[in-house]
């Protein structure tokens, strides 16, 4: 069954997550949500594993934090890609929260 073409409001506040979609049946194997850090907060280390992650920055700024310690400085209207098998974790370093959409697709 193919999934309908839909419209997903993102404007849920300041709520620290909200899914948007939830993989199948909603979408093909796509899933997503918005997530709001205050400052200083992180979302925690975790792997893509068989995923792509894109990361869509809304507002505030925050470093992307992959292996071996390497980081990745950001800010709005900046656009993360995270390749499947990636350990990573994205940190608010600002002073404002931080508010981004992920978007996963498991890969073939």
């Amino acid at each position: 069954m193919v999934p309908e073409p839909k419209v997903i409001n993102v404007d849920q506040g300041e709520k620290a997550y909200c899914r948007l979609l939830g993989g199948p049946p909603e979408s093909v194997t796509m899933r997503s949500g918005q997530v709001v850090l205050q400052p200083g907060e992180s979302v925690g280390k975790h792997s893509t594993e068989c995923y792509e992650e894109l990361v869509i920055i809304l507002e505030g700024e925050g470093l992307f934090l992959l292996n071996e310690g390497k980081q990745l400085a950001f800010n709005a209207d900046s656009v993360l890609y995270c390749p499947p098998n990636t350990q990573h974790n994205i940190k608010n370093t600002g002073s404002t929260p931080l508010r981004y959409i992920y978007v996963v697709a498991k890969i073939a």
